[in-house]
């Protein structure tokens, strides 16, 4: 089991962000492994400076749960997820191991190699909100 903190990234057009990670084939949301002495919503803070440039204050985060699925890049392995949605009006730039980074549709990321927790779990729930409107107010990363 691989313990995560990941964050489900809409912009204005209510596009969403994936990433693909260097000597990888599969589109995912930005984030990455929790370390021993943080907290997820640190944690996924982290991740998206270090991936994406970034930077977020954690009460921006809106906790979406825990979820489980199989790991993508990693055979044999499952991931344990904590995500968060997080509305923003800011650049973004792939950066440390992100290789590209993509905004698109829900539709369109369909057409996409997807991370099952993105494909199986991640999206499902994305449509469902965009749906019902509720979308947090739009968040600038900080300088």
């Amino acid at each position: 089991m691989i313990r995560i903190a990941a964050a489900l990234i809409v912009d204005g057009a209510d596009r969403v962000l994936l990433v693909r990670k260097r000597g990888t084939t599969r589109f995912m949301q930005a984030g990455g492994k929790i370390e021993a002495s943080e907290s997820p919503e640190a944690a996924v803070v982290r991740e998206l400076e270090e991936e994406v440039g970034l930077r977020v204050n954690p009460w921006a985060l809106d906790y979406l749960g825990r979820f489980t699925a199989l790991a993508a890049n990693e055979d044999g392995h499952e991931v344990d997820a904590e995500v968060f949605f997080l509305a923003v009006d800011a650049e973004a730039a792939p950066a440390a191991e992100i290789e590209e980074m993509v905004w698109v549709s829900c539709e369109d990321a369909l057409d996409l190699s997807l991370a099952p927790l993105t494909r199986d779990i991640l999206l499902p729930l994305l449509v469902a909100r965009l749906a019902s409107g509720d979308v947090a107010p739009r968040h600038k990363a900080l300088s």
